[in-house]
């Protein structure tokens, strides 16, 4: 856990959260696997046919910027089609490149000030910020577009190093527009507490690739509802 300067929250909180209706709904926001070649730009095609997404974060790892930008591309198409954000993982470069909707940033993979003279002001950035309240104000103050808080639960998608508990989601959204989103070994059946506790998005992947991508967009769909 980071050591939050702001210190730790009150846990009543929570209990006194209400969400602000004038705040859009709670959205999916899908994060691929690791592995994108073959089947799965049917895969995909699948997934964002079977209800809302709002989001696709295209995260692969260990490969050079030249296969990832050849895998991306049939990827890209297929959100475009269905107007589904295409967000490039941790590369400002290969966003770029790619001309994508957004870049998603840890906090080893660049200055959000950086992202936006490089990729210009219509692209989305997103920070990933762990279990620190003062890690997504700096963000926010350095022209992020969302914040994201997590592993809420167990994953194995990555090794998991921070565990916020839902309250920081509701602290976030009482105190600032800035959109937040969840992630960490989120299900359809563990996802309606950190919608009520104020997350605008839910990052998902595991549940999603690791079965029928169709049938799990539609449980996560009627859990956010």
């Amino acid at each position: 856990m980071i050591e939050d300067p702001l210190g730790p929250l009150d846990p009543e909180f929570a209990a006194a959260f209400k969400r602000d209706d004038r705040r859009p709904p709670c959205q999916l926001y899908l994060i691929s696997p690791l592995h994108v070649a073959g089947a799965f730009p049917d895969r995909l095609a699948r997934a964002l046919d079977a209800g809302p997404v709002a989001a696709f974060q295209y995260r692969v790892k260990d490969i050079n910027q030249h296969d990832a930008a050849r895998l991306a591309e049939p990827l890209q198409r297929i959100c475009a089609d269905r107007d589904v954000a295409f967000i490039v993982n941790d590369s400002i470069s290969l966003a770029k490149r790619l001309g994508a909707d957004g870049v998603h940033l840890g906090q080893e993979d660049g200055d959000p000030r950086e992202a936006r003279q490089i990729l210009g002001p219509g692209v989305q950035i997103g920070v990933t910020c762990h279990d620190s309240r003062h890690l997504a104000m700096e963000a926010g103050d350095a022209g992020a577009d969302y914040v994201a808080f997590g592993s809420f639960y167990p994953t194995t998608t990555k090794e998991v190093k921070h565990r916020p508990e839902p309250v920081i989601l509701s602290w976030w959204s009482t105190l600032f527009e800035l959109p937040c989103v969840a992630i960490g070994g989120i299900t359809p059946e563990n996802a309606p507490p950190l919608v009520a506790a104020g997350a605008d998005f839910i990052a998902v992947s595991g549940a999603v690739w690791s079965g029928d991508e169709a049938a799990a967009v539609r449980a996560f769909n009627a859990a956010l509802g």
